[in-house]
This record gives structure tokens, sequence and C-alpha cells, in this order.
């Protein structure tokens, strides 16, 4: 059963916009999904989910993957997947940013999402905040080790 609009979870998660579809505990699977709103360019480090595998499913624009040692692009309708235990990053490459749907099972993404969120003020993107500060970037390593997934690498370029 779909959730109404006006019950879902918005939040604004570093330089992005998360919209929580579906949470871990609606079903009996602990499926979770999450649409995501990126900008042009926007990268997270390089990283491993130790517990989960990462489904990647494009609504819009185009976004470049690294899964271990392969670069792929995916545009609207193309879904990839990012298994545990393999280092994955993206990288938004459409000038007009890009929107996809991520799909887990199990609360750790999730969870970490809402972690080091806060709730999106207004409609659209929160303001580019630019490269974290060494303090961020500590905070950011800390909260991935606390929800299973390990920073091994920069982001894409």
């Amino acid at each position: 059963m779909p959730l109404a609009e006006d019950r879902l979870e918005q939040l604004w998660f570093m330089n992005t916009r998360v919209t929580v579809r579906l949470r871990h505990t609606d079903g009996a699977d602990g499926i979770s999904v999450l649409e995501h709103h990126a900008p042009h360019g926007d990268s997270p480090p390089l990283h491993v989910h130790h517990n989960e595998d990462e489904i990647f499913h494009i609504l819009e624009g185009e976004v470049r993957f690294r899964v271990g040692d392969a670069d792929v692009r995916a545009a609207a309708g193309e879904t990839l997947l990012a298994p545990k235990r393999i280092p994955h990053s993206y990288r938004v490459e459409s000038r007009q940013g890009a929107r996809w749907l991520t799909i887990m099972k199990g609360r750790e993404f999730e969870d970490f999402v809402r972690a080091f969120s806060r709730p999106a003020e207004r409609p659209g993107l929160p303001d580019p905040s630019g490269p974290p500060t060494p303090e961020q970037a500590e905070a950011l390593a800390q909260a991935c080790r606390r929800h299973g997934i390990e920073l091994v690498g920069p982001p894409l370029s």
C-alpha cells in the first residue's frame, strides 16, 4: 500500500534530498526504498556496505557508477546492483542533476541516512555545503562505521 505524500519523510542528506518512500519497518521483509535527488557532480566517497546489497534504479538524469573495478553509466529506466562488500560510488553526470531509487534489505543504510540528515526545510535541494571540513569528514566516517559502511576512497571526479 503506497504511503500518502504528506506522510513521506523528506530529508536533506549532505547536498542531496532524500525521500523515504518505504521504511524497512513497513513490510515483513525489511526492504527500504529511498528516493535521492542530487545535483550535478554529487559523489560520495568510495565505500563498502558490509551487510547489505544496494540497488539503484535511475528515475531521471545520468549517473556514473564505479562498482569494484568497473565504471558504468546509467540513465533513466536503468537499474544497477552494488553488491555488499564491493567498493562502489557514483557521480551525477547530468547537468540538471539526477533522481534515483535506492532499494536495500535491512535497516542499516536507512538508519545511516537518518542519522546524518536533517529535515528538509523547503522543497528542492539544500544549499551546497562545499567540501567537508576535517571534522565533518570524521563525523561522516564515524556514522558510516556505526551503520556497517566503510569509507575506502575519495569521491569520483
